[in-house]
């Protein structure tokens, strides 16, 4: 049960409001999430505006950053996390092999240099304060300066997001309950 209630879907406040009816416009439903996070609408709004350019608006292929994502829920356990970005990852392109092999990425052959190298930055960044020296030092090789800043804020922002899914123990919504059962422990 979430620490913290959630707000109502359709709030009385007109720009908590137009922020949940934004995201749905966006996304379909409306994430429990944001819901939780609605408690502080300012806050809520800047969130769903970094999240979403993050999302929308990077450079960098949206399979890899799916990857990087789904690696750091796998890290962090967070089911919720991992639920919500399975079907995104699909979307992107990333195959089911992939997602199932994340475990043991680093055996596997399923994984291309570019895919190694941002799950490596995704494992740097998960486990430890951040990048290593040699993991951006290999980023450098495969990306632009441009490319390698995208993909460090989304895998920083995606601690973030595990850290507030823990602390504030966000319930998963029943649709998203199959995709939660997938998450395989590290």
């Amino acid at each position: 049960m979430a620490r913290l209630e959630m707000t109502a879907e359709h709030p009385e406040d007109l720009a908590l409001a137009e922020l949940f009816d934004g995201a749905r416009s966006k996304g379909g439903d409306l994430p429990n999430l944001y819901r939780v996070i609605g408690a502080s609408p300012d806050m809520l709004k800047a969130w769903i505006d970094f999240a979403w350019s993050l999302r929308l608006d990077a450079k960098t292929p949206r399979g890899l950053r799916e990857l990087m994502i789904m690696r750091g829920a796998q890290l962090s356990g967070i089911a919720y996390e991992w639920a919500h970005h399975w079907p995104m990852a699909i979307k992107a392109g990333v195959s089911e092999d992939k997602l199932n092999a994340l475990k043991d990425w680093s055996a596997s052959t399923l994984f291309s240099a570019q895919e190694r190298a941002v799950l490596r930055l995704a494992d740097d960044v998960g486990q430890n304060p951040g990048a290593s020296e040699a993991t951006i030092e290999e980023l450098k090789t495969l990306f632009s300066p441009s490319d390698i800043v995208e993909l460090t804020l989304t895998t920083s922002f995606y601690v973030c997001v595990s850290r507030m899914l823990t602390s504030l123990d966000v319930d998963i919504e029943p649709s998203y309950e199959g995709f939660a059962k997938s998450l395989p422990k590290v």
